[in-house]
């Protein structure tokens, strides 16, 4: 407290000093701003007088600048007034207080302003370390005093160099929302003046920040809406739609189209609902939208594609809110609608499609600009979503053909425009969800394009993405299925002509196998010949490891589709093709296997997953693994050391025990047993995860639970000694992670294993040392165990064992409420409080009054100087309501109250972090 107190007055008096330097200045406004923002509190009750007269005199002092230090003294006014109550700084608060000091002394009036402008921004501030309470009691002040505030601007117009100044405080006063009637701001001085200021030479950005305020003002819930703001919005329209003809002229600087511009999105996007009933005045309004929209910097165009988005889900929503009486009715309506607005959406269309063209220079293009680039085509693929909804796919798609056929033909060799083609092939694509699967006039002829093209990399790749997206209509339409030979000879040029062409072509390739599976079954002898010369090619394909898992994946989804013992061949066909690099390692000796670089068996391990998991043949799978086992234990037995290689192993080993399940037989002892015994050695996370998955499968057979129980207890027993303190979760947080996603699944598929073992209270204890490990993934795995424990109830398994669980976490209550409640309130960040919350919610249900009791008890340990009774009786009562039965959303604002109370600065954070002591776990031993 002394250091924040003896910072405060450093500042203060340097200040203060008139020798002090600029430099010093802002140095020194900052630090105060800062302090009185976080620490106030710190201060002694009887500083704020000396603190308020001090920053007055600040103020006055630098009324003329520095701008910097003037805005910093003005923030810290502006943070000691949310800070303290109206009645302390005299009769009125400080909108009167700042009145009186402007009527008594005119020539400080400048600073005054400022000060006037940033009071409603820092009411929303939460750097300012002010209890929820009094920022609420804050808001309601200065919303009662905006009259006064209103009335104090109105009188500064008067002096013309100050114009913009007020224009920009009444800006910010509008943000609050406050309910004035729109027949009064109608005809305020403010507003015309600021609507006045629209239509001069220079265009004034304080007028253009209060005119999209106040659009924004009206078409809020707060202010009463639309209807109630009717005629404000008469006086507001009317002067922004004359500014249309600015937006066309050449003599208006960027900065002032981009201010034009602005004011059109806004009215957009507030009055969206008006627009979508397609009036005449209505549809002025979308006419100077697409004027926006056609403007050349994409920056300013893009300002209007959230109206487009906006006005397509209310035309196209299936409950109209407005009644037109029967279904008739509506839906003739809603057709009307559509018709109104076509020739808008189709225009667009036309419009935003050639903002997607590769730039001339894009292979100099830097990371961020090529990055800005591929953002602009996402914007824009969106757009054409939205103009798709309205207008249907098949209207859109012959749209945008029209732009490919003029593009093709200056399209001819791979030196001449490509970019243009590829433009209109990338609008194409964008649409392909809303194309009819059976479309029959256009799809075919952009089919046959496609292989008119060039073979420039770009080019290709985007041919091979539209290729995929369209390959629901190649299974589906008349003339679809015919035209497979030709985009499968797309497809191999693309795997082998560049990087990114290859990874498009084996997506495209997987989306094939995928949708026409059933007609491709027939073809099995040509899809390995492709998988053959992609894959085990000498070096044509171009793609990655991972993109040849696109092509593992579309054959074995093709596989699915055979009849079983065609299946099995096929299935031992495409595993031999893997297994033979690993087997010649192998066969090299154990020496070898151990030194070989993880990639060089991940990339086969790899196949074998996405084999295992697209292959739902569960028999033939089953077979397959178990000829496969002497090959996957030679590597468990020596690569365990190895993280990356036993992660790939897992997983695969994974998505073989889920597609086989039960067919797994005796091969799923012998894998138990290598990971059980693998664990003790390497610790490698992933043999928990492997666990996990079998538990699901396997947690409820009883011919497995002699074997499944000895191992949960083998591996929870051996986790418990790992983890034995904060510290070591820090460490080994994946270890932590999959050890309680684990038990989580135990407590679902097999309670009666776990819950009577006499692991389980150890396991609670390593929760309890765990729950504020700050790795989120583990901290939430944690937290999910201990409610899954406490909704035992809940689950029909579970009920039979509350007794057990009740003698294990009765004892360890108050402790498991401490920690929890140590971490809503800054042990853990604060974007685990739902989790958090839900835990404590739980743990309140099941043990009502008891836990009611230990929350009291935990509160209660925070000191009063951090959280007020108020504050800690709103808490517990919520906590109260919530457990009775009440909605959990209701639990959540008190839980962010306390929070937010609680980590308001770091002193405060100290004190209650001290108090609630979490990793001290003071556990009961339990006779």
């Amino acid at each position: 407290m002394y250091t924040c107190i003896q910072h405060s007055h450093v500042a203060d008096n340097l200040l203060h000093d008139a020798t002090s330097n600029p430099e010093t200045l802002i140095f020194c406004s900052q630090t105060l701003r800062s302090k009185v923002q976080r620490d106030f509190e710190e201060l002694p009750s009887e500083a704020f007088r000396q603190l308020r007269d001090s920053l007055n005199n600040l103020l006055k002092k630098f009324h003329k600048g520095p701008a910097i230090v003037r805005t910093q003294i003005s923030i810290a006014v502006a943070a000691l007034a949310v800070h303290v109550p109206a009645e302390d700084w005299g009769d009125g608060g400080i909108v009167n207080w700042l009145r009186d000091g402007m009527n008594a002394h005119p020539e400080y009036i400048p600073g005054f302003l400022e000060l006037l402008t940033v009071l409603p921004e820092e009411a929303f501030n939460y750097k300012i370390a002010a209890r929820p309470e009094r920022r609420r009691q804050f808001e309601k002040e200065l919303t009662s005093q905006m009259e006064i505030a209103l009335n104090i601007l109105t009188a500064c117009l008067s002096i013309s160099e100050l114009k913009e100044q007020v224009l920009e405080a009444f800006a910010s006063w509008l943000r609050l929302k406050h309910g004035i009637p729109g027949s009064v701001l109608a005809t305020h001085p403010l507003v015309l003046t600021a609507l006045s200021s629209l239509n001069c030479d220079i265009l004034s950005e304080a007028s253009v920040n209060v005119v999209s305020e106040l659009i924004h003002y009206t078409a809020s819930g707060s202010s009463g809406g639309v209807s109630v703001q009717m005629p404000l919005i008469q006086v507001i329209v009317p002067q922004v739609m004359s500014l249309q003809a600015q937006l066309r002229d050449s003599s208006k600087d960027d900065e002032d189209v981009k201010a034009i511009a602005r004011l059109f999105a806004d009215m957009g996007d507030s009055y969206v609902e008006l627009i979508a009933t397609g009036s005449n005045e209505a549809m002025m309004i979308v006419n100077a939208l697409l004027e926006v929209a056609s403007l050349p910097e994409f920056d300013i165009a893009s300002m209007t594609f959230n109206f487009w988005h906006n006005l397509q889900v209310i035309l196209t929503k299936r409950n109209f809110d407005i009644s037109f009486g029967d279904e008739a009715s509506i839906e003739a309506e809603r057709n009307r609608r559509l018709q109104v607005f076509r020739q808008s959406y189709e225009s667009l269309v036309s419009l935003v499609s050639s903002r997607v063209q590769y730039p001339d220079d894009y292979q100099n293009l830097s990371y961020e600009d090529l990055k800005e680039f591929k953002q602009t085509r996402y914007a824009v693929a969106d757009v054409l979503t939205d103009a798709a909804s309205v207008l249907g796919g098949d209207t859109t798609l012959q749209i945008l053909y029209m732009k490919l056929v003029e593009a093709v033909s200056s399209c001819r060799n791979e030196q001449s425009e490509w970019r243009p083609a590829e433009a209109a092939l990338f609008c194409i694509r964008a649409i392909s969800n809303y194309v009819s699967v059976v479309e029959a006039n256009v799809m075919p002829q952009v089919m046959d394009l496609l292989s008119k093209l060039p073979h420039q990399p770009q080019l290709l790749q985007t041919v091979c993405l539209i290729v995929g997206a369209y390959s629901k209509w190649l299974d589906a339409a008349p003339s679809g299925f015919s035209k497979l030979p030709l985009v499968i000879d797309i497809l191999m040029s693309g795997m082998r002509t560049s990087e990114d062409s290859a990874a498009a072509a084996a997506l495209a390739f997987r989306h094939i196998c995928d949708d026409c599976r059933k007609k491709l079954c027939a073809y099995c002898k040509q899809l390995f010949h492709i998988y053959y010369t992609a894959v085990n090619g000498e070096g044509s394909f171009k793609g990655s490891a991972e993109d040849s898992l696109h092509l593992v994946e579309a054959l074995s989804m093709v596989i699915t589709e055979l009849p079983p013992e065609p299946a099995k061949d096929a299935l031992e066909e495409l595993c031999s093709s893997v297994v033979t690099p690993l087997q010649e390692v192998i066969n090299q000796g154990p020496e070898v296997l151990e030194k070989k670089h993880a990639r060089e068996l991940t990339v086969y391990i790899d196949r074998f997953a996405y084999i295992f998991r697209y292959v739902n043949h569960p028999g033939a799978v089953a077979d397959a693994v178990h000829r496969l086992w002497p090959i996957f234990k030679a590597i468990f037995d020596l690569r365990a050391w190895d993280m990356r290689t036993m992660e790939s192993l897992c997983r695969a080993c994974k998505y073989a025990v889920r597609t086989s399940g039960r067919f797994m037989g005796i091969t799923i002892g012998a894998m138990l047993e290598e990971i059980q015994g693998l664990y003790q050695q390497h610790h490698q996370p992933c043999f928990l995860y492997l666990s996990s998955e079998v538990i699901k499968i396997f947690g409820s057979d009883p011919s497995c639970a002699s074997y499944l129980k000895n191992m949960i207890e083998a591996l929870f027993k051996h986790t418990t000694c790992l983890l034995t303190s904060i510290k070591e979760f820090t460490r080994r947080p994946d270890i932590g992670d999959d050890c309680f996603l684990l038990a989580s699944r135990c407590i679902r598929y097999c309670p009666q294993l776990f819950i009577p073992s006499s692991i389980f209270p150890a396991l609670v204890d390593c929760a309890m040392i765990g729950i504020t490990v700050q790795h989120r993934e583990a901290s939430n795995s944690i937290l999910t165990f201990l409610s899954d424990i406490f909704d035992l109830a809940k689950s029909s398994k579970g009920e039979q064992f509350l007794s057990i669980r009740d003698s294990v976490i009765i004892p360890r209550g108050a402790t498991i409420t401490r920690i929890l409640v140590a971490a809503l309130t800054g042990a853990l960040p604060s974007s685990r409080l739902e989790t958090v919350a839900y835990a404590l919610l739980a743990l309140t249900r099941a043990y009502g009054m008891q836990a009611l009791e230990w929350a009291k008890e935990s509160v209660s340990l925070i000191p009063l100087a951090a959280v007020k009774e108020v504050e800690r009786i709103r808490f517990l009562q919520a906590l109260s309501d919530a457990a009775s039965g009440a909605d959990v959303n209701v639990l959540m604002i008190p839980v962010e109250e306390l929070s937010d109370v609680c980590r308001r600065n770091r002193t405060v954070q100290e004190i209650v972090q001290g108090a609630l002591k979490p990793l001290e776990l003071n556990l009961v031993p339990v006779p």
